[in-house]
């Protein structure tokens, strides 16, 4: 940090605790609007805390315990099981690695909020190239937030964002709401 302008800390020091109120051990819910260069399109509600997430989109909810993740597809009536810590557990958030430590940090401020741009710093491994991300002043809630894989660019708009009061047993999967579906055992995979 010390060859670092004030600038680049103060955007880093700002990050951080906007990262923390999503992902600090308090967890957090928000509602996110996705679009991904115009061509796919999506939303729903996600909860975190900390190795705990549910989350509910227009095909699917998920529950993830920290142990096992259900994952209810409804059109299909299919319940798969799949082991906490397995990269198949679901297609997206497990393919996207970010390590906070792998970027330069920039802050502005804009009209609607403080601008923080992440750029990724030269041999870093995350697949995460750049991030551009919208916070409230005072509170750093995050309200927007731009990603660049490769050369495309992902959108997401986040709303009713409220951190902290989660209690752990909304990441347990309601096992009886689901008496009639199939369920497929991927927990070996």
């Amino acid at each position: 940090m010390a060859d670092e302008t004030p600038n680049e800390q103060q955007a880093r020091r700002i990050f951080d605790k906007s990262y923390s109120l999503v992902f600090g051990e308090q967890g957090a819910t928000l509602h996110y609007d996705v679009n991904i260069i115009g061509i796919y399109k999506t939303n729903g509600t996600i909860s975190f805390k900390g190795k705990k997430q549910k989350f509910t989109d227009q095909k699917v909810d998920s529950w993830n315990d920290g142990e096992t993740t259900y994952t209810a597809y409804r059109k299909k009536r299919t319940v798969e099981i799949h082991r906490s810590s397995s990269k198949k557990r679901d297609k997206y958030s497990s393919r996207f690695k970010f390590a906070p430590d792998d970027y330069t940090y920039n802050i502005s401020s804009e009209a609607d909020g403080l601008l923080i741009l992440l750029k990724q710093k030269k041999g870093a491994k995350s697949s995460i190239k750049e991030v551009k991300l919208l916070v409230e002043r005072g509170t750093y809630a995050p309200k927007k937030l731009r990603v660049k894989v490769a050369f495309v660019w992902t959108t997401v708009k986040i709303s009713n964002f409220h951190s902290g009061d989660l209690t752990d047993d909304m990441f347990v999967f309601p096992r009886e709401h689901f008496k009639d579906w199939k369920f497929v055992d991927k927990r070996k995979d």
